[in-house]
């Protein structure tokens, strides 16, 4: 009934602002809740290959840390540029659901490819190709989420999304658990599984999420790229989080020394992210709420102490319980506090026409700063050990934190600047 009632309203090309059911998704347009069913989906699939990813790479395959920082850097940024061509493309045609789509189903593609790869780098050829498909769909869909509702409810929004998507997240793991319990070193049936369920996510975006017709005016050429660089706050965040992503050590590379320092089995190995996931999906709607009322450079920027926080946490000797749990809960609370909160803090900025690119060309910058990141703390890895590495990354990150946290920097939401568009006809 919800679903439908969204829908008729986005065919209409009017979202709804009147409240929805009473409880966390009051407030929040169908188009919203119906992309965070189809992320949620594409998250069960694409946990359940990233779970057993690094320890099938590191400990079946042999790749040494070095090249897994590598492999790991692809999966966050090589083709962070094809964000860029993706966001203009779904600007210029209006049609961000049927770009997103495509980025959907390539990844689905991509699934079933594991099948047929056996050696590290061909894993990395796909994976390259999966990541392609997620830099495609990513700017559209949180287009489409911001161009949904009013400024004043973005953190809102990408809060409920990323509750959704989280729960994917979660439930990923737990499934790829669930084969590996049955199947012994059952991998192949793992991406098996995640294949089919990719195709159900393509399948839930064509029948549920609808785009509201842009009217005719927005259907004048658009700005050059360029463009963006005058909008005031852009340029400032997409620095922002590009120097703070250098500093950020991915998840893969906690759950791997986890699994060093604690001798985790094989099979307990893709339970890790279900924590991580778990806290993410308690705190997410919380932290849209929070940077609504306090500002979502402030909470974005105070997101990144729970992740330096882990950092020391693994560099002390502290019991196997609270390192295990103070970790996993550090990383879900950062991740709640700074994924959908960076996109919420960039919606209200840019101007409708130029919303989807945008988004691109924020996500690109901390997606090639997040590359570089993971390259050097591989390379750091290989040549100094786990603990150095940890130790120099810490320190990037506090003096990033303490270089960009500046009293009276932080401001809230700002109006979407659409005289931009009128101003460049």
């Amino acid at each position: 009934m919800y679903l439908s009632a969204g829908r008729a309203a986005d065919r209409a090309g009017n979202p709804p602002a009147t409240p929805a059911p009473k409880g966390p998704l009051r407030a929040v347009p169908g188009t919203v809740f119906a992309l965070g069913l189809v992320s949620l989906v594409t998250d069960v699939s694409a946990e359940m290959v990233t779970a057993v990813l690094p320890l099938y790479l590191v400990a079946g395959l042999g790749m040494s840390p070095l090249a897994f920082g590598a492999l790991d850097g692809l999966h966050q940024g090589a083709t962070a540029l094809l964000r860029l061509a993706g966001g203009r493309v779904a600007d210029r045609t209006r049609r961000r659901k049927l770009v997103a789509g495509i980025g959907y189903a390539l990844s689905a593609g991509c699934k079933a490819a594991l099948l047929a790869v056996t050696t590290p780098w061909s894993v990395a050829a796909v994976l390259a190709a999966d990541r392609a498909g997620k830099g495609l769909r990513t700017a559209p869909r949180d287009a489409l989420i911001s161009l949904s509702c009013p400024p004043g409810q973005q953190g809102r929004a990408f809060g409920v999304h990323r509750a959704l998507d989280t729960t994917g997240a979660l439930l990923g793991p737990v499934a790829a658990f669930g084969v590996l319990w049955v199947v012994v070193d059952g991998y192949e049936a793992v991406f098996t599984v995640s294949a089919c369920v990719a195709v159900l996510g393509v399948v839930l975006l064509v029948l549920f999420v609808r785009e509201a017709p842009a009217p005719a005016a927005a259907r004048e050429p658009l700005p050059p790229v360029r463009a963006l660089v005058r909008i005031p706050g852009l340029s400032r965040l997409c620095a922002t989080a590009a120097l703070l992503g250098v500093f950020t050590v991915g998840d893969a590379f906690f759950y791997l020394l986890l699994q060093r320092r604690l001798d985790l089995s094989a099979a307990y190995f893709p339970l890790l992210p279900v924590g991580t996931a778990a806290v993410f999906l308690l705190a997410a709607l919380p932290a849209g709420r929070l940077a609504d009322r306090l500002g979502r450079r402030r909470v974005f920027l105070a997101g990144h102490l729970p992740l330096l926080g882990a950092c020391l946490l693994l560099l002390a000797p502290a019991p196997p319980w609270l390192l295990v749990s103070g970790v996993l809960v550090a990383l879900g609370v950062f991740y709640a506090a700074t994924d959908g909160v960076l996109m919420a803090a960039a919606g209200p900025l840019l101007p409708d026409g130029l919303r989807t690119t945008g988004l691109a060309v924020l996500q690109t910058a901390q997606a090639l700063a997040r590359l570089a990141g993971s390259l050097l703390f591989g390379a750091a890895w290989t040549l100094w050990g786990p603990g150095p590495a940890l130790a120099a990354a810490a320190g990037g990150l506090l003096l990033s934190l303490a270089a960009l946290a500046r009293p009276g920097r932080s401001r809230g939401p700002a109006p979407a600047r659409t005289g931009l568009l009128r101003r460049r006809r």
